[in-house]
């Protein structure tokens, strides 16, 4: 057995029977006691490729192993699994110690129920709803019933947890809350997990790693961080952390990227960070929000079209070049919807990318 490799994907298709490609030639692997997030927006897979995992939809091609061994053609019931459904799925009719002694009082495996009753509570005390044992779902709070869910998925003492979706039905506080609980839980229990998500901050928040996908394909499998200092095309660029400021069209020309108004020149960049060599031709520079700022002799003017604020900074919304852009700020800096202002660019800290989003520095 290869800890490193505790679950394996291996070239993972998936086409419906309306032509649907869902997924595209997915490969990847978890290692043993890891939580790996499954990132990216609706309709990119990520659920599809939990429910083959699950046994709950046949692959077109390809193959998974579960430590060391494939599972392609092992039913269901028998891959060791637990599953964390997004609307928890509990019975509405039983209690909840009923709720989590239910996987072990059925089929080929089940175990008397005092047994049963042993295991359960072991868990709910684990997930702290041992004070709810007599209450039915309807009676619980969405994030006590997430709980109930999550003892019910772990009775069983299953190699891996597959979690879809798990807060979504819960509000902003709840699920800061929870999504704490749910990391502290399975590394306290030990358990390899995938963990579907389309919110990128809980997926920074509790991944050891994440596997951000688009449309049926990987986009970039690494640490959490370096979707942000190292996106690997423009997609992962924009879409985890603040927004990248994008479309400022440049002209690479005799060496230097040419703007409306700012030169760069190439050599004055990092040459480790560049992809590949850049030709002549159009690129599009895109830097964070953070990184792009008032200053009295800045390099890009602006027109601030609007200011939202989130917490202790503020986004302010602008215009350069008939192009919408943010910069973000602190609460004092004085400036209002309306204004004209220049911004410093930090053009040490930019991305460049294709027109068609591959990135080259």
């Amino acid at each position: 057995m290869n800890d490193n490799k505790f679950v394996e994907v291996k070239n993972l298709k998936k086409v419906y029977d309306n032509g649907h490609q869902a997924i595209k030639n997915v490969s990847f692997h978890v290692k043993k006691g890891d939580l790996v997030c499954l990132l990216g927006p609706s309709g990119c897979g990520k659920t599809t490729i939990l429910n083959i995992l699950a046994g709950l939809l046949n692959p077109t091609s390809g193959d998974i192993l579960f430590d060391g061994k494939s599972v392609v053609n092992t039913a269901s019931k028998d891959r060791q699994i637990g599953y964390v459904f997004q609307n928890y799925a509990l019975y509405p009719h039983m209690t909840v110690l009923q709720n989590v002694m239910f996987p072990l009082t059925v089929g080929k495996q089940k175990m008397p129920k005092d047994k049963a009753k042993e295991i359960a509570e072991k868990y709910m005390e684990l997930t702290q709803i041992s004070d709810f044992a007599n209450q039915k779902p309807g009676q619980l709070s969405g994030g006590q019933q997430q709980r109930v869910a999550i003892a019910r998925a772990l009775v069983q003492e299953p190699k891996i947890l597959l979690m879809d979706e798990p807060l979504s039905n819960l509000d902003a506080r709840l699920r800061l809350k929870i999504r704490e609980e749910i990391r502290s839980l399975v590394k306290e229990v030990g358990i390899t997990t995938l963990f579907v998500t389309h919110d990128q901050e809980e997926a920074l928040s509790i991944g050891d790693k994440i596997i951000l996908f688009n449309e049926g394909v990987i986009q970039q499998d690494d640490l959490g961080q370096n979707f942000y200092l190292e996106p690997n095309n423009y997609f992962v660029a924009n879409f985890v952390g603040n927004p990248v400021i994008d479309n400022f069209k440049v002209k690479m020309q005799d060496g230097k990227l040419i703007g409306s108004d700012f030169e760069l020149n190439v050599n004055d960049l990092q040459q480790a960070r560049f992809k590949r060599q850049l030709t002549d031709g159009d690129y599009i520079l895109s830097v964070r929000p953070e990184n792009i700022l008032p200053s009295d002799d800045g390099n890009v003017s602006a027109h601030i079209d609007d200011v939202e604020l989130i917490g202790r900074e503020r986004i302010l919304k602008f215009t350069h070049d008939g192009v919408q852009a943010r910069s973000l700020v602190d609460l004092e800096t004085p400036i209002k919807a309306g204004d004209d202002i220049k911004l410093e660019m930090r053009l040490d800290r930019v991305f460049i990318f294709t027109p068609e989003g591959e990135r080259v520095y």
